[in-house]
């Protein structure tokens, strides 16, 4: 089962330079834990308070010598410079927003882990990712932004999801609980993601 974590600082306690470091500390244990993916995801900050941050998390996380990849929810051009291993494209980003990212990253001689957001089947027929991040599962997106909430779709839309992305990982958000997370594998996800069930030790149970 994949793990992919997503940032969320503003759920931490303290000012923001509390909650900076809190979760840059936090990036440090999920990938001693074994998560796979972190999605640096902060959407308030301005491209270059999120370059420092991005740039923090990527060092935390090399540090600690494991396999986990970070991406950047931002320009392709700030997740190059801080090191990360791509980006994830929100689901209202343009299809053709995945070339560019790689076409950022080839510039540099690197390639791009391209994650991207998709909240029905047809956005995942049409996707050109990497990987895609699926929701919501379970209920309805209950994050920092609350102008994205929707419905839980369920387990037989996400199976469906799973189906249509063929050889492409699709990742489960959305309500996703130590409890239910077997479940989104049993429909065909390859992982599960979320905010709020990494800041805790929930997630530790989940690695195999």
């Amino acid at each position: 089962m994949l793990l992919y974590a997503i940032t969320g600082r503003q759920l931490l306690p303290g000012g923001e330079l509390e909650q900076q470091t809190a979760l840059v500390s936090l990036a440090a244990d999920w990938t001693r834990g074994g998560v796979d993916y972190i999605q640096v995801r902060e959407k308030d900050l301005a491209a270059g308070d999120l370059l420092v941050l991005a740039q923090r998390i990527v060092t935390a996380v090399r540090v600690e010598g494991r396999e986990t990849k970070v991406l950047v929810n931002g320009p392709a051009d700030v997740a190059l410079e801080a090191g990360a291993d791509g980006v994830h494209l929100p689901g209202s980003a343009v299809r053709s927003a995945a070339g560019e990212v790689r076409r950022v990253y080839r510039s540099a001689g690197r390639e791009a882990i391209v994650s991207r957001a998709c909240h029905s089947v047809e956005e995942v027929r049409t996707a050109d990712a990497s990987l895609i991040v699926f929701a919501p599962v379970f209920e309805k997106v209950s994050g920092l932004d609350a102008e994205e909430a929707q419905q839980g779709v369920g387990l037989n839309v996400l199976s469906e999801a799973c189906r249509a992305a063929g050889m492409v990982p699709v990742i489960a958000l959305g309500g996703v609980t130590r409890g239910n997370a077997a479940e989104c594998v049993a429909a065909g996800a390859a992982g599960v993601a979320g905010i709020r069930l990494f800041l805790a030790d929930e997630w530790r149970g989940l690695r195999r």
